[in-house]
């Protein structure tokens, strides 16, 4: 496939902008969703210079058009969780080993080999609903890493408080990954003292609990589970690929994704780092969707590209860019 073998070679942010800019030129010319919305802001291939001149299809698009550059028949659907009557947004996926490559590398990348860890998964709104991708990205780490002991956990809590324990006294490394409101159940139910296990949030609290700001999650996780840092996963269904944080709340994006924010008032344009704006993902994996989307979520980046969750827009629309009727 066209740019596969390029997208997890990169090796300087030189050869990113090289191949982000030759990925948006096959994109205009293939995705017909994104080409009417390039069209209708006059932003052409020969306008585009700079990643930064690159226009950033706003995320609700999945939510009523099959965002596609490909003919390739559909491997697989998945669906973002929605509140019961909301539309869904629906990522259709053509090349399920891309997505694949993708989450392990980037695992591989940030945290070593996944047949050293066992990987133990506290997902219960994720297990409840069908097509999530986090589930599929999961359940092949859990069956990469070979471990018996690795595997997903509905509303057995106490089993996995045991788990914890015996494998905490094997001195095993050992990852949980976990949604908000389910770990704190956790720490609310056991007392654990964790030395050996990373502690990943994947955020919400999906109306199961009181929403509350990541620092005073985090506070809580960390006393109940006696770790000195929870790390997180920034991954949505409209992405191919996932940030992670070891710590602090600041994401960091594998060699093939890049963060940059656009001002809150006027949507096409990017702003410097440190200044708090609309986080817009490049996802260089998303060859055969949309590798340029703009979310709603609110955040601020740093010099490095490092990037901080800030909470999300209000408004269900992203200013400046509706220029699609949805």
């Amino acid at each position: 496939m066209k740019f596969k073998d390029d997208i997890f070679n990169i090796k300087s942010n030189a050869e990113f902008e090289a191949l982000a800019l030759n990925v948006f030129k096959f994109q205009f010319d293939n995705n017909k969703v994104y080409r009417s919305f390039c069209d209708l802001l006059y932003k052409h291939p020969s306008d585009v210079k700079h990643i930064s001149d690159i226009p950033f299809l706003p995320i609700q698009f999945f939510k009523s058009r099959e965002v596609l550059s490909t003919t390739a028949t559909i491997q697989k659907t998945f669906l973002s969780s929605g509140t019961t009557g909301s539309v869904t947004s629906k990522h259709l996926v053509s090349d399920l080993k891309l997505y694949e490559e993708s989450y392990l590398k980037a695992f591989k990348h940030f945290y070593g080999n996944i047949e050293d860890y066992v990987v133990l998964a506290l997902l219960p709104s994720y297990l409840e609903r069908d097509g999530s991708s986090l589930i599929y990205m999961v359940n092949d780490l859990i069956e990469k890493s070979n471990r018996t002991e690795s595997g997903f956990y509905l509303n057995n809590i106490e089993e996995l408080a045991s788990t914890l324990k015996m494998l905490e006294a094997n001195q095993q490394k050992t990852l949980l990954i976990g949604v908000s409101f389910a770990l704190l159940d956790l720490v609310e139910a056991y007392q654990l003292n964790l030395k050996h296990t990373t502690i990943m949030e994947t955020g919400g609290m999906k109306g199961r609990r009181k929403e509350i700001i990541r620092q005073e999650l985090h506070q809580i996780l960390q006393n109940g589970f006696k770790v000195n840092q929870i790390h997180s996963e920034y991954g949505m269904t409209e992405l191919l690929s996932q940030a992670y944080s070891k710590g602090h709340g600041v994401f960091e994006c594998p060699p093939w994704m890049k963060i940059l924010t656009r001002d809150t008032e006027d949507a096409l344009t990017i702003q410097q780092p440190n200044k708090t704006g609309g986080i817009n993902v490049i996802d260089l994996a998303n060859i055969n969707s949309c590798s340029f989307i703009a979310t709603q979520d609110l955040g601020k980046i740093n010099e490095n590209g490092e990037f901080e969750i800030i909470g999300r827009f209000d408004n269900s629309d992203i200013r400046g860019c509706n220029l699609m009727a949805l």
